[in-house]
């Protein structure tokens, strides 16, 4: 697609003057979550800048998901605190769902109803006037170039239609943070790069607040200002994505032969990191045998791997 975004009114995403703060939009403080006396999610702490877009990345089973489920107050943690703008996830449940915006993974709009229906009835359930919702409702399927189906039902639209739909009502009670659970699972590639676009104006044009989970590197490299990366419930890492290449190395030697040492089950490559691709080179060079030898820059699946010892899949 080549469509022209329309820009968001500043009125739907700007913070008003007792809100724009220096205060962290979303703030975790030594946060466990046990089950059956296991924790899950293990003296977690970090915090959220105000129009950040942080993604939080783990394997299956880091604790991912219930760290989600305690933010948007859909489970209390067992110690520690959660905050968002400046409201307690625990006390003040009521003000930190009025704050926020999920898109879920799983498709959560009606499909027998359209997806002007779908609108109106999150827009009563917020409580939003009669005029200010049609307002807001015209606007953000425009937003989402969904203008042309809203007397659709959602059973006939295609799952990149259904996700942008998600989006729209996500922001129509004009959340100040916004919640993405694998936003672009199961969809083609134009369909992913359409949805990073909007994405990405909503963030760096119009300054929301974004918690994104992924299962794809690509689009934490691209979309991401900080990341976070879970494991065992705990945060292992945490930064930009230059931080973490300057912390693990920024470049890389690989070598083809799954029977290396340190090399990863399965694996037919073994990775040495380097701090610079200058010095992987010289290193490469001094290597009597090069079979099966390259050097290239590292990336995040490269050092998501080398932290957790397994990829994302």
């Amino acid at each position: 697609m080549t469509a022209t975004t329309p820009a968001a009114p500043e009125s739907n995403l700007t913070p008003t003057a007792t809100e724009a703060t220096t205060e962290a939009a979303v703030s975790l403080q030594n946060v466990t979550k046990r089950f059956t006396d296991v924790p899950v999610v293990d003296g977690l702490s970090f915090d959220i800048k105000p129009g950040e877009m942080f993604g939080l990345l783990g394997p299956n089973g880091a604790g991912k998901s219930t760290t989600i489920r305690m933010i948007t107050t859909l489970t209390q943690p067992s110690d520690g605190t959660i905050q968002l703008m400046g409201y307690d996830a625990v006390a003040e449940r009521a003000q930190v769902k009025s704050n926020i915006g999920v898109v879920l993974q799983q498709t959560s709009v009606d499909a027998d109803l359209s997806v002007w229906e779908n609108m109106e009835f999150h827009g009563r359930m917020h409580h939003i006037p009669k005029r200010d919702r049609q307002q807001r409702i015209n606007h953000w399927l425009e937003y989402v170039e969904l203008s042309d189906r809203r007397k659709d039902l959602v059973k006939t639209l295609s799952g990149g239609m259904k996700r942008r739909l998600q989006i729209a009502r996500a922001l129509l009670h004009q959340p100040q943070v916004l919640f993405l659970d694998e936003p672009t699972v199961g969809l083609d590639p134009q369909t992913r790069r359409r949805l990073w676009e909007i994405i990405r104006e909503l963030n760096k044009k119009q300054g929301l607040t974004m918690l994104m989970t992924t299962h794809y590197m690509d689009e934490v490299e691209y979309l991401c200002d900080r990341i976070g990366i879970m494991d065992n419930g705990k945060l292992i890492e945490l930064g930009t994505l230059e931080e973490l290449r300057e912390r693990h190395g920024k470049g890389l030697v690989m070598k083809q032969d799954g029977d290396s040492v340190g090399s990863l089950p399965g694996n037919r490559w073994e990775y040495k990191f380097f701090p610079t691709e200058t010095e992987a080179n010289t290193y490469l060079e001094s290597q009597s045998d090069k079979t099966g030898m390259m050097v290239r820059a590292s990336n995040l699946e490269d050092i998501f791997v080398e932290l957790t010892g397994r990829s994302l899949d």
